[in-house]
């Protein structure tokens, strides 16, 4: 049985505040959710948006989130360095949050970690994939995190061993499983090809 994450789309949920966090053309998500909802919905929301590596091409999203008016605007260079402000918004955060994800696997699944370790009730979240279908990947053996996983097999950063990207999915780590390719042969290794695009 496959324990890939199903993403059902944003959709607006019943509570007194909003956290909405999105990277990449996940913003699009946001603002196609913006057009079913009242002009005034963004005044209790705060908008964490990551534009990523999409450069120059991230201002109209960025741009458009902007527009939304909402009560806080925050934009990062990166999920690592938007974490820490999640999270302190999860401690201060009080009963009524709804946290809306959009974007890539990595940022919602690091993004799901914290509000579940925080204790957002998992009812509360809606998500959306939009963008890159690259994995977030944990070797099992040196339990190291390897980031934009497009090929199978891939390569482990940290303790370089080829890995079999498994379509297991870890909700406590936010990560696909990836385990040793050909253990008893190891200069054995299939060709990598793209997989995860």
């Amino acid at each position: 049985m496959l324990s890939r994450p199903k993403y059902e789309g944003l959709s607006p949920l019943q509570g007194s505040s909003h956290l909405l966090v999105a990277d990449g053309a996940g913003a699009r998500a946001i603002t196609d959710l913006a057009r079913r909802l009242p002009p005034d919905w963004f005044a209790d929301a705060h908008i964490i948006y990551i534009p990523g590596d999409s450069g120059p091409a991230a201002a109209p999203f960025s741009e458009a989130l902007q527009a939304l008016r909402p009560r806080q605007w925050h934009q990062a260079p990166s999920i690592a360095s938007a974490l820490p402000r999640i999270a302190k918004v999860f401690a201060d955060a009080h009963m009524g949050l709804c946290l809306y994800l959009a974007g890539t696997e990595g940022l919602i699944g690091q993004v799901m970690q914290l509000a579940l370790q925080g204790g957002i009730d998992h009812t509360t979240i809606s998500t959306e994939h939009r963008g890159s279908l690259a994995r977030r990947m944990q070797c099992v053996h040196c339990k190291g995190i390897t980031e934009g996983v497009t090929t199978q097999p891939a390569q482990c950063a940290h303790c370089k061993l080829w890995l079999l990207v498994r379509d297991h999915y870890s909700r406590r780590i936010g990560a696909f499983q990836g385990v040793c390719i050909h253990a008893e042969e190891p200069d054995n290794i299939p060709l990598a090809i793209p997989s995860f695009l």
